[in-house]
């Protein structure tokens, strides 16, 4: 049986499955019901400084795309950090983390970038006994007005500045929380690992308008005939979460540098994909809001089963193991040539390949009498495309043509692999003469 016993920094969990700071760890009775319900940690929902209030919407706060079968594809957020006051966000930590001893409990803080307001919250956060904390620089909304969140973690030196504060004045794990609205999520990760950051986390949400009303003519969440932009979070946004995790874990100024990852997280293949690319766990917000928090249990099972299957014994077997295939374009090898291949018992006729690669790709497939669907392999450069919009899963296949064998668009024999490609003129490093 795998073990999906987690060490992320020294914070020991029974699974690597934590909730991400959201309204899923606003308070004491959601946590307790996540640990119940068998998540590995969690990230309670951001803490402000004493002083004003934080006052929050009393109406929509959430906006929704929604896919044909109405799935939940994203969500649009404008809800602020936790409107519940600081010292009892913090004696109900201290009663969680007392009474699940196992569980990662990580305090999320977002406080101006003042090096007192830091150092005051800090030993207070350090009494409650949670495991860590992470620093929030990643809401685009509502605070970022303020100077905070996303405003702070789209400027590196700032992002630099107060890890540094955050190190100085704690003396356990500290996580710091990546925006995703940025040009280059490197820059943000180096100036945290600069500070002494233990480890980032990321994506936070994208700024966002989910939709339209357009009979009020007002964004959605609306307020009184007004919307705002939000952060947008879901399995939308996994695809830009997976490239900016591997863009960190790649680049050697932050390689091996520990990665909680977050967006979209919904299965457990969704989570093996993002510790494939180096995440030591990953953070859940939008699934368990959209399923209840006992779609752990399935995320536990898939990933134990898939981890006995494969042979891996721990979590840590295949952390990482996806990362030295992620390259830049120009390092592929152009001497790879596939074909399409349709398989005639699986295809229902519904011609949805056809009619794509006829009108949008390369006229590489041909419609027979009795609508038998063919591959024109003089044709087809493998785009992928009709894979892609094929309904049937495994009907359309791309099959490596094997060395020796004739090209059939170019009447070139297919190389051996990577014959000839460290002289090919696209090769950077034939270029450099390497």
């Amino acid at each position: 049986m795998a073990d999906l016993t987690t060490n992320f920094l020294g914070i020991s969990s029974p699974n690597p499955f934590w909730l991400a700071s959201a309204p899923p760890t606003d308070k004491e009775y959601n946590v307790r019901r996540a640990f119940e319900a068998g998540w590995g940690g969690v990230v309670w929902k951001t803490l402000g400084q004493e002083g004003p209030p934080v006052v929050n919407v009393n109406g929509p706060r959430y906006g929704v795309v929604h896919g044909a079968d109405r799935r939940v594809l994203g969500l649009n957020n404008i809800e602020l950090i936790t409107d519940r006051s600081l010292e009892v966000n913090l004696e109900e930590m201290a009663r969680v983390k007392s009474d699940y001893p196992d569980r990662a409990l990580i305090a999320s803080i977002m406080v101006p970038c003042e090096e007192a307001a830091w150092k005051a919250i800090l030993p207070r956060v350090a009494e409650t006994g949670a495991d860590g904390i992470e620093l929030n620089f990643g809401c685009p909304h509502g605070m970022s007005e303020r100077g905070m969140g996303s405003a702070v973690g789209q400027v590196p030196e700032y992002i630099e500045m107060v890890t540094r504060w955050c190190k100085q004045y704690y003396d356990r794990p500290v996580i710091v929380k990546l925006t995703p609205n940025i040009t280059d999520i490197r820059k943000p990760a180096t100036a945290a690992r600069n500070g002494g950051a233990d480890a980032v986390s990321l994506i936070n949400t994208i700024n966002s308008i989910t939709t339209v009303n357009l009979d009020s003519m007002s964004p959605e969440p609306s307020i009184d005939g007004k919307g705002s932009h939000g952060g947008y979070c879901g399995p939308a946004v996994k695809p830009i979460a997976l490239s900016m995790v591997s863009e960190i874990a790649r680049d050697p100024e932050t390689a091996g540098m520990p990665i909680s990852g977050i967006g979209g997280v919904t299965t457990w293949r969704d989570a093996a994909e993002f510790m494939a690319l180096g995440c030591g766990n990953v953070q859940v917000c939008t699934a368990a809001m959209t399923y209840g928090f006992k779609v752990v249990q399935e995320m536990i099972a898939g990933l134990s089963d898939w981890m006995d299957d494969k042979g891996y014994g721990s979590t840590a077997d295949f952390v990482g193991k996806a990362v030295p295939n992620v390259t830049d374009w120009q390092y592929l090898n152009l001497n790879y040539i596939a074909k399409a291949q349709i398989d005639q018992d699986s295809c229902i006729k519904c011609g949805r390949c056809y009619a794509a690669c006829e009108d949008t790709s390369h006229q590489a497939i041909a419609m027979n009498e009795g609508r038998v669907f063919e591959v024109i392999d003089e044709e087809c450069v493998a785009c992928n495309l009709c894979v892609d919009v094929c309904p049937v899963e495994n009907c359309i296949s791309m099959v490596q043509m094997e060395p020796g064998q004739t090209d059939p668009r170019t009447g070139e024999v297919v190389p051996s692999e990577y014959a000839n490609w460290t002289m090919h003129p696209n090769n950077p490093m034939a270029q450099a003469g390497e």
